[in-house]
């Protein structure tokens, strides 16, 4: 079940707005050309921004997302018809799809909190790469507890949303047990009073404990990055299906 700011209507159509800035999925896009990608996968797709990047640039694109609705905003963008899009976890893409890359960006990988799911994330991307294709996501460093800065009076913002209103919403912590951290979004809509909220649990895995994960279900960690657009704050796992 996605959470409710991917999954409420109302929320997703307002998703792309309140996170205009995607300049971290340039990293992504560079990585897809350095690795001569020509099919990528994107897993967690969302409201379809990278994929549709990739997809104007001329590659093959597969965007598998759990929630419906942001995969309703996807579809109503221009060329959503390049991409091929998939209701689902990582579970439904065809294992004969053969993808170059498999992609995880922004949160995807972190928002996969369950060990089961984390294993079955892996297992179906790993079948769905073709031999000697890779798998690349991000993951924010633990020790570097961002989620102290997840309060109202560090992440609130206001957006006047063409066709919408003006929409405010920030983000407060709930929770924090062990490698689980709970947050929650509010947003108030002006147009009608309407206040929303959606609850979010992301898991910080340690940087061995990715690499130990990713070895056992059959990848080869090829390096570890530094994210450019958060340095010293996540890492950026590039991780290959080894040929033969």
């Amino acid at each position: 079940m996605a959470d409710a700011h991917f999954e409420h209507p109302r929320l997703a159509a307002v998703y792309d707005p309140l996170d205009p800035d995607r300049g971290d999925l340039d990293v992504y896009a560079a990585i897809a050309a350095e690795l001569g990608a020509r099919h990528v996968l994107d897993v967690g797709c969302g409201t379809g921004t990278f994929a549709l990047l990739l997809a104007g640039r001329g590659l093959e694109v597969t965007g598998v997302d759990p929630a419906a609705a942001s995969l309703d905003v996807a579809r109503a963008k221009p060329g959503a018809e390049r991409v091929r899009w998939i209701h689902g976890d990582a579970t439904a893409v065809p294992r004969t799809l053969e993808a170059d890359l498999a992609t995880m960006t922004g949160n995807v990988a972190q928002a996969i909190v369950g060990p089961d799911d984390w294993a079955a994330t892996l297992d179906a991307v790993h079948a769905a790469l073709r031999p000697g294709g890779h798998l690349v996501f991000e993951t924010r460093d633990p020790a570097r507890r961002a989620w102290l800065e997840w309060n109202r009076e560090q992440t609130y913002l206001r957006a006047d949303i063409p066709g919408v209103g003006v929409v405010e919403h920030w983000v407060d912590l709930l929770d924090v047990s062990g490698p689980l951290v709970t947050f929650r979004g509010t947003y108030v809509f002006a147009s009608d009073g309407q206040v929303l909220t959606s609850e979010s649990t992301l898991r910080f895995r340690e940087r061995d404990e990715v690499s130990a994960d990713l070895a056992a279900h059959g990848y080869a960690v090829k390096e570890v990055r530094d994210a450019p657009d958060r340095p010293g704050r996540e890492f950026v796992f590039l991780a290959e299906r080894p040929a033969g």
